[in-house]
């Protein structure tokens, strides 16, 4: 017996010897501030070092297909789920099974399949001006197509991929044709021409350039806290109002990860992914990135419970990516640039 438990003893050290010794690779469409203290901390913990690379999303995808079977990358993380879903259609998502995943991330924002996982929520949301518009007007995405807010909106490009899953979730809840006529209406009362990123609609709304705008709830966060003395200024011009509540409920969406087809090594993207998932991961992306946790039960941070709670959509949103195709359809015959 005594020479079967020093073997055991052995072998055990050899494991976390061969675990320390071990690592993953990262490609990242987050920026590296926004991840890096979490995997330092994953490094801390395991004894597995993370090597990241961060890039454009659309561009990391197309290395790993580059790439092929001769990718180091274990993990892709990504924003968006209709990104998600290209990269499983591409073939560079393998599929897993994680019992610990599966109790932790709520069955819409993750692939039905397996292939990819949602991590943080964005909630994509209206935004007004708090000198022009009353909260008592608003209520929907659908009734922005309302002739009351002729040349009043402003808006991201129909390139947007965040712009793309929000007329997707439309067309799941309204319909092709309903969801069509929307965004024709919805062109009619832009303010201008398309152009910029959410900081863009934000302080076109602050400066009169137009009194509503469709943004993701972080780049108001960010504003909000910004170290810019014209960018707290801009937030301070500006509400936030939660539309569909007595429907389907808000739009939102996820940033996430999957575990790549070539990955080298699996086992330990996988325990990468299963922390992002953990608690203190959740709670750390609320409180830094004004996004909310995709695990319930992880507290909201001090900016999250100042905008207060509201009913979100249930679809999965997968379902996003199925219908980005019709979706970008629908805003090019709308004449949405």
């Amino acid at each position: 017996m005594h020479g079967k438990k020093l073997l055991l003893l052995l072998t055990a050290v050899a494991l976390t010897g061969q675990a320390i010794g071990s690592e993953v690779n990262v490609y990242s469409a987050r920026k590296e501030a926004l991840i890096k203290p979490l995997l330092d901390r994953f490094s801390q913990e395991t004894g597995i070092q993370v090597n990241l690379i961060t890039g454009k999303a659309d561009a990391l995808l197309k290395r790993l297909q580059s790439e092929g079977r001769n990718s180091p990358a274990d993990l892709l993380i990504t924003t968006d789920a209709g990104r998600l879903y290209r990269a499983t259609q591409a073939g560079v998502l393998r599929e897993i099974h994680s019992s610990a995943l599966n109790q932790a991330i709520p069955a819409q924002y993750r692939d039905p399949g397996g292939y990819w996982y949602g991590l943080s929520i964005r909630a994509r949301t209206l935004v007004y001006s708090n000198e022009r518009v009353k909260p008592g007007q608003l209520s929907s995405y659908e009734a922005l197509a309302d002739p009351r807010w002729r040349r009043r909106l402003c808006v991201r490009s129909s390139g947007n991929i965040y712009n793309q899953s929000l007329v997707a979730s439309m067309i799941v809840s309204d319909g092709a044709e309903e969801t069509q006529e929307w965004a024709r209406s919805l062109v009619r009362n832009m303010a201008r021409p398309p152009r910029g990123g959410d900081r863009d609609q934000l302080k076109a709304v602050a400066a009169g350039q137009c009194d509503i705008t469709i943004v993701n709830t972080y780049y108001l966060g960010k504003m909000i806290h910004s170290k810019r003395e014209r960018e707290r200024q801009t937030a301070a011009r500006v509400a936030l109002f939660w539309p569909n509540q007595d429907g389907r409920g808000t739009h939102v969406n996820v940033s996430g990860a999957g575990v790549t087809t070539a990955a080298p090594h699996p086992e330990n993207a996988l325990r990468l992914l299963e922390f992002l998932a953990s608690d203190q991961a959740q709670a750390w992306y609320a409180a830094s990135n004004y996004e909310y946790p995709v695990k319930a039960g992880v507290e909201w941070s001090d900016t999250l419970k100042q905008w207060g709670p509201f009913k979100s959509d249930s679809i999965n949103l997968s379902l996003l990516g199925r219908y980005n195709p019709e979706a970008v359809k629908i805003m090019d015959r709308a004449g949405w640039k």
